[in-house]
């Protein structure tokens, strides 16, 4: 695979095992990764730092942008769409219409929204810190 390679990004030697053969790497995401000690690299910073700095200013750019990647642009939310296109589409207004939770067992023209939700809804409380005990 490859590890760090898009622009502006680094992957830090975090450390190495006793007997040298694997090597810790800290990637851009935070996570650490074990490689073999035998694996090439190449050192620096890929050139073009700071390319997400400047903001899109226009939906073209984003055409642009998408056109070369895949075709997951523009997103179109299913209210917004005909009853025949998606569920939540239809009514005289933009609004679901019912709850968008889903089971697990449901066809799957109909599998959109938060499918087998476990629970829904803000998430309310903290959690409790038994005394001995780290979380």
């Amino acid at each position: 695979g490859r590890l760090a390679r898009t622009s502006g990004t680094s992957a830090i030697v975090v450390g190495h095992s006793e007997d040298g053969r694997k090597t810790r790497v800290r990637l851009p995401s935070g996570a650490r990764k074990t490689l073999f000690s035998k694996c090439r690299a190449v050192v620096g910073i890929p050139a073009g730092g700071g390319r997400i700095d400047k903001p899109v200013l226009k939906a073209g750019n984003n055409f642009h942008k998408y056109k070369v990647k895949r075709n997951c642009w523009p997103k179109v939310r299913g209210s917004a769409m005909n009853p025949v296109e998606h569920p939540h589409g239809g009514g005289n207004h933009q609004h679901v219409g019912h709850p968008t939770t889903v089971g697990r067992r449901i066809p799957p023209g109909r599998k959109v929204g938060l499918i087998a939700a476990r629970r829904t809804g803000l998430l309310k409380g903290g959690k409790k810190v038994v005394k001995g005990e780290r979380a």
